[in-house]
């Protein structure tokens, strides 16, 4: 009787349906090609057998849920490709254990020993060919995983007007709205304030707190940082006048002489070791790859400053300096916990080449040249304007009557062509590699299960997706190192191809079944 009772409830369990997916992605006005791809996907997991809601939502509370609170079951956002990304550390960093906590670049919870091993040892690889070697094998590991879908990297298309601004050097995965492009535009007619216009505005401007490119786009250009990288990823002496490796865990900075925060109050060494122990102090997950290998920083002197490394780190001298702005002492050392500031409380003052002047949420931001900045004879604006609007068809709008000069968004397909038409704008088309991912909660049920993510990526239609929704502007994903980045992507990792007959044999290997009705059961 016993033995019946038990079989009788494994029957049971095996009839067992599979748990519904929440497939949040960001609304259509914010973009349209992220609302697609959802239903992209919907429709191919239903036709496996799940059941799928999709969930449209506004782009700062997805941005929440996923970081902050990791409630989802699959979320599609993307990576932009900033520069200092080029180098592998970041992208990695996002299937890092140690980053799965809320805030952490890890939301989804990939969970694997030895590719957190392989992390720490190309990240204290200073020879190249054995750094290049572990990263290809970390792309190795965690692929057949599946923790996650890179879905596309979309072609970074934006358009200028040059009859109002000229001297543009588009970067790979920034386009024009790069920390370089305000200091390299030039006025053509009579106006030097460079108009922006994009769809969305920062979730925040506290730099212990903000976790949107958008976010950090506007605040570097009023924040300085130790170094900054050219579009070829060199580490260029900013607010640093020299940077060197003492020895494998010891990188001694010296600042440039005479700098001054916007309030009038001199930058010194001890500014910049309190910026770094004191984000160490906060625990700011979006920061931690950048920290980890991190002990603390010392001011030796009024200009010399030693950061005390924990281990050897690779790419700390290049990237992680170029990452952290410069906060100054006198005013932050006055807020314990600077995640309880409310907006309004969020000091705005830094060193860099611009000051901020205004943020209108939802509508305008403002910040103005900083004459006393070593940079700013180099500088031909007077300040930059960003205006805010609903959706990309009003930044189209904007640009196409004068009303903003560049787009800091990509364009969608449709307005290419347009763009392209009109006598005044100049069209730049460059590469990205950020990419756009559908990554999966480990946490859940039934992410858990490896054979159901993998089965989901194969039944993820992502050739449609670039051919269709991007108008073949881009390529399908494989891995989180973009083929662009050559040197560092591994081009021989499974691509799970597009395929309906292996997600469902993946599932039947894995002892799931189908109901009559087509629905998968455990």
């Amino acid at each position: 009787m016993g033995l019946a009772a038990a079989s009788l409830g494994a029957q049971a369990l095996a009839q067992e349906p599979v748990a519904s997916i929440d497939l949040m992605t960001t609304t259509e006005s914010y973009d349209p090609i992220r609302y697609e791809a959802a239903f992209i996907i919907a429709e191919r997991w239903e036709e496996l057998g799940f059941e799928v809601n999709v969930q449209p939502t506004e782009f700062s509370t997805a941005l929440e849920r996923f970081y902050d609170q990791q409630d989802f079951d699959a979320t599609i956002l993307g990576w932009s490709g900033r520069t200092d990304r080029l180098d592998p550390q970041f992208f990695l960093s996002t299937l890092d254990s140690r980053q799965a906590n809320p805030g952490g670049n890890n939301p989804g919870g990939y969970d694997n020993p030895e590719f957190d091993a392989l992390f720490d040892q190309q990240s204290q690889a200073f020879d190249q060919d054995e750094r290049q070697r572990l990263v290809m094998e970390m792309q190795e590991l965690y692929k057949p995983d599946a923790p996650l879908v890179v879905l596309f990297h979309r072609d970074e298309v934006v358009a200028y007007n040059h009859e109002a601004f000229d001297g543009f050097e588009p970067m790979a995965g920034e386009g024009l709205y790069s920390e370089w492009g305000p200091m390299e535009a030039t006025p053509v007619g009579e106006r030097s304030t460079l108009r922006i216009g994009g769809p969305q505005e920062p979730d925040n401007l506290n730099p212990l707190a903000s976790t949107s490119v958008w976010g950090w786009k506007w605040m570097r250009l009023y924040y300085d940082r130790l170094v900054r990288l050219s579009a070829d990823v060199e580490p260029l002496p900013w607010a640093a006048e020299a940077v060197e490796q003492v020895d494998d865990t010891t990188v001694a900075v010296t600042l440039r002489e005479g700098m001054t925060f916007h309030d009038g109050e001199a930058v010194t060494a001890d500014d910049v070791a309190f910026t770094w122990n004191y984000y160490l102090d906060q625990d700011y997950s979006y920061f931690n790859s950048y920290l980890a290998a991190l002990d603390n920083a010392e001011a030796v002197d009024e200009r010399t400053v030693h950061f005390h490394l924990s281990e050897p780190s690779a790419s700390f001298a290049s990237i992680s300096l170029s990452q952290i702005p410069i906060l100054p002492e006198h005013i932050w050392s006055q807020i314990d916990d600077a995640s309880t500031l409310s907006p309004d409380e969020v000091p705005t003052v830094g060193s860099g080449p611009f000051q901020h002047e205004r943020f209108d949420r939802g509508e305008f931001m403002a910040i103005s040249k900083f004459d006393d900045h070593f940079h700013a004879d180099e500088i031909a604006v007077d300040g930059v304007e960003f205006i805010i609007y609903a959706d990309m068809e009003g930044v189209y709008t904007g640009l196409q009557t004068g009303e903003i000069d560049v787009t800091a968004w990509r364009m969608e397909p449709g307005q290419i062509s347009l763009a392209e038409s009109e006598d005044h704008l100049t069209v730049v088309n460059v590469p990205d590699f950020g990419y756009f991912h559908m990554t999966y909660n480990l946490r859940r049920a039934p992410f858990d299960d490896r054979a159901v993510r993998r089965a989901l990526t194969m039944a993820s239609d992502r050739e449609r997706m670039v051919n269709v929704l991007l108008d073949g502007r881009g390529e399908v994903g494989s891995s989180v190192i973009a083929p662009v980045n050559t040197f560092w992507h591994e081009a021989f990792i499974e691509r799970f191809e597009f395929d309906m007959d292996a997600a469902r044999a993946e599932l039947e290997e894995a002892g799931y079944s189908w109901d009559e009705d087509g629905r998968l059961m455990r």
